[in-house]
């Protein structure tokens, strides 16, 4: 009885730390700052296509973005600005932390998306985070939380910067990959047939900085 109680006691704390989560990537640094403002940025070069062509590509994924966005107030998602060297687009969408039968907790978010484009460098950047949380069934009465308010270093991680306060946890976690995903698919757009028998696509001559 001895030897299984010590046995269960060595084992006990290898479990534990199998199911401590790696927040590394979410930790300090993981949401850039400029002067004061947060700003996700990406930027990486587009190999043998002109920069109108590269332009046209952006346009119709940035548009993308503006169709495929839900409902905010002051007709926040559309496109601000489209010349051959920058585009700027407002984008408005569910950021979802759990849904289930009874319990669907979400947010709305939004963010202003600018391209930028010097011959095949392509330069994106995204700003004025927010989100609007905890509204009712009739889309009213929620709060809107600024990212600077809620998840830079300094308010969503303890001063020793090892942890993620809960109250902005998620909200840091599901942002950091939203940004992610989103310049992911910017470079996505100029994905094509490997094979013109094959449906499996490949970025063509995409060079991440």
């Amino acid at each position: 009885m001895k030897r299984t109680l010590i046995s269960l006691l060595l084992v006990l704390p290898l479990c534990l730390m199998a199911k401590t989560k790696d927040d590394s990537k979410y930790l300090a640094g993981a949401v850039p700052e400029v002067d004061g403002q947060i700003v996700f940025s990406k930027s990486f070069r587009v190999q043998d296509k002109a920069t109108a062509e590269i332009h046209d590509v952006l346009a119709s994924w940035a548009n993308g973005l503006v169709e495929a966005s839900i409902e905010a107030p002051g007709n926040y998602a559309r496109i601000m600005e489209d010349s051959e060297s920058q585009i700027v687009a407002r984008a408005c969408e569910w950021m979802v932390f759990k849904k289930k039968a009874l319990n669907l907790d979400r947010a709305r978010f939004r963010y202003q998306l600018e391209v930028n484009l010097d011959g095949d460098r392509v330069t994106l950047s995204a700003s004025s985070l927010a989100y609007y949380y905890g509204e009712d069934m009739q889309g009213e009465n929620g709060q809107i939380y600024k990212a600077e308010e809620w998840i830079s270093d300094s308010e969503a991680l303890n001063k020793a910067q090892t942890k993620l306060y809960p109250k902005s946890d998620k909200f840091r976690r599901r942002t950091v990959d939203r940004m992610e995903s989103l310049f992911n698919s910017a470079m996505d757009a100029f994905a094509e047939p490997e094979t013109e028998t094959t449906q499996q696509v490949v970025r063509k001559g995409i060079i991440e900085d």
